[in-house]
């Protein structure tokens, strides 16, 4: 009992190890979308797919080198918000929701 206590808990630590965070904000008319894994390691490769309110797919890009992706906003399809999804391959992918105000909030 004890091992696959232990078992659990190390195969928990790893999957947490690589955990996938994505942020996302708009700045001088572009969105910027920012990945890092939780050990601080930055992905080199992955991709980044923007859907609208309706979860329509309006764009797909690749990150850049340096974990980072960043395309024009188009404010007639990012009116009522957009959701920014990374995947970086082998599982890891996470997402990040601009809602109407963080867009709002970015072109001023």
């Amino acid at each position: 009992m004890k091992r696959l206590a232990l078992a659990l808990i190390l195969s928990a630590g790893a999957a947490l190890a690589h955990q996938l965070t994505v942020f996302a904000f708009v700045e001088d008319g572009d969105v910027v979308v920012e990945t890092r894994f939780s050990s601080g390691r930055v992905p080199v490769e992955g991709t980044v797919r923007v859907l609208d309110a309706t979860e329509a797919l309006v764009l797909e890009t690749t990150l850049a080198e340096d974990g980072t992706a960043r395309f024009p906003l188009d404010p007639g399809v990012a009116s009522d918000g957009l959701t920014i999804v990374v995947e970086t391959g082998e599982g890891h992918d996470n997402y990040w929701i601009l809602t109407p105000q963080d867009i709002a909030g970015g072109r001023e």
